[in-house]
């Protein structure tokens, strides 16, 4: 089975995170500028929360708040649900399915090592399912 490890260690190093003291338009630049959905919110190599576009959409533009006014810590989501290192691609379905979420930190003896997003997870079991089809296709050939 395909674990958190083997995926993080495919993709770049490192993850995008902002102060909770960042405003919701610095954290939407800082998302639009590296093409992802959400940023993780860190004070002091801690986890605080999880900044996503669901919780700009939800928590700012329906409630008619200024997105260059509200800050971060005030939209967050601080409820994080987290992956270890050896956690499956099954393990984060699982738990990005039951709990409607679609980024995961990864924490490794309480330390923040990554993110992996759905699509992350979505493309490391396609290629896994590639590689095995490929395999089977080989082993049937001789």
């Amino acid at each position: 089975m395909v674990t958190v490890r083997r995926l993080l260690d495919s993709k770049k190093k490192g993850y995008w995170s902002v102060a909770p003291d960042v405003t919701a338009y610095e954290a939407l630049q800082i998302m639009a500028d590296r093409d992802v959905g959400a940023l993780l919110v860190v004070s002091e190599r801690t986890l605080l929360g999880i900044f996503t576009e669901r919780d700009y959409s939800r928590k700012v533009i329906l409630k008619g708040r200024s997105s260059k006014d509200t800050p971060v810590r005030d939209l967050m989501t601080e409820s994080v649900y987290c992956v270890t290192p050896e956690d499956t691609m099954e393990h984060c379905m699982d738990v990005m399915d039951s709990n409607h979420v679609r980024h995961l930190p990864v924490l490794e003896q309480g330390n923040l090592v990554g993110i992996v997003s759905i699509r992350d997870v979505v493309n490391m079991i396609i290629g896994e399912r590639e590689a095995t089809i490929e395999d089977l296709k080989q082993y049937i050939s001789g």
